[in-house]
């Protein structure tokens, strides 16, 4: 007996472009909706060249962790469409347009679903080449991306950029200031303590975005953050890193569901790209590390360290073009053949 998969949510969907960068003429762009495995209805925007005639080859993007795919997701879709191929950026579930409720909330099993979902949704596109398949993983979404490749063997290419191993700073903390059994002992019962109130009071308490105002002794990343997420440059109503952020114990699982334990045996092309000085870039030079070692399909993995770049840096460029399309578009372009 079969099971039928679940019926798409009407989800409401804005129509006004109002994305945090400007639209491109020689692209064309609409909104489409996809279902995962668990049955939440996904919301993205559709990026394609425009009078593209053959199959093409696809991308989805997704991140960076708490944005919307009206912020730098969106942007690397549309660049991405300007170079010849197909691009999806989404709102991962739980956030953003995207389905599932209650709302604000984060898994590693969810969120890597929600990549696969994307490559489902793209394989069955009459314009898209079904062998032809990549993603871009921004963010905490680099190391879900790095997941989603370990476990989908439809992937072909995957870039992740400025990536952070959401399991391992949940569990260590920032820079692995946190990494012992006694200080994950008590961010658990805290946060069990919070989930018996949120019980009682029968709604999640937020955690709090980027911090507003900005302190003025905040560490340089908290002030990074600040300045995309707080500011013209990046702002956006829907994003839960610009607003309210994730519920307090809305990524708890993280903590002992790592992420990248397979990671060395991926077989398709990957990408980690990350600024040089991006305080995050430990998580890159890691996490390529451990994916390269004992891996006998280690040809086509590359780290590429970009001077002077800050973590985002490449969530827009950082008004300096860090992002490096052009690399990008060969790296695509050579494994989506």
């Amino acid at each position: 007996m079969t099971t039928k998969m679940a019926t798409m949510e009407n989800l409401k969907l804005t129509n006004e472009w109002d994305k945090t960068f400007p639209k491109r003429k020689t692209i064309d762009h609409r909104k489409v909706t996809f279902h995962n495995r668990y049955g939440i209805t996904l919301a993205a925007d559709l990026y394609t060249p425009k009078e593209a005639a053959d199959q093409l080859a696809a991308i989805a993007v997704c991140g960076p962790f708490g944005a919307v795919k009206e912020q730098a997701a969106g942007l690397y879709a549309q660049e991405m469409a300007t170079r010849g191929f197909l691009a999806i950026a989404f709102d991962p579930s739980y956030t953003g347009e995207s389905g599932g409720n209650p709302r604000y909330m984060a898994s590693p099993d969810i969120n890597t679903e929600d990549f696969q979902a994307a490559v489902d949704f793209l394989s069955v596109q009459e314009n898209v080449d079904p062998e032809k398949i990549g993603i871009i993983g921004i963010c905490g979404w680099g190391g879900l991306a790095l997941n989603a490749a370990a476990l989908d063997t439809r992937i072909k290419a995957t870039v992740t950029s400025t990536m952070y191993d959401m399991s391992r700073v949940n569990a260590n903390g920032y820079f692995d200031a946190e990494d012992s059994a006694g200080a994950r002992y008590a961010k658990k019962a805290a946060m069990n303590a919070q989930r018996t109130n949120d019980y009682k009071n029968d709604s999640y308490a937020p955690g709090g975005g980027v911090v507003d105002p900005l302190p003025e002794d905040a560490p340089f990343f908290v002030a990074d953050y600040y300045d995309y997420y707080k500011t013209g440059r990046g702002y956006h109503a829907r994003s839960l890193n610009s607003n309210g952020g994730w519920n307090v114990i809305g990524c708890m699982s993280f903590m002992n569901q790592p992420i990248l334990s397979y990671s060395n045996e991926i077989r398709s092309a990957v990408l980690i790209m990350h600024g040089e000085k991006a305080h995050s870039c430990y998580f890159s030079r890691d996490a390529y590390a451990t994916m390269a070692t004992d891996n006998p399909f280690s040809d086509n993995k590359e780290l590429l360290i970009i001077p002077d770049a800050v973590h985002t840096d490449l969530y827009d460029g950082g008004g300096k073009d860090a992002i490096p399309f052009d690399k990008l578009e060969g790296f695509f372009k050579e494994y989506l053949k």
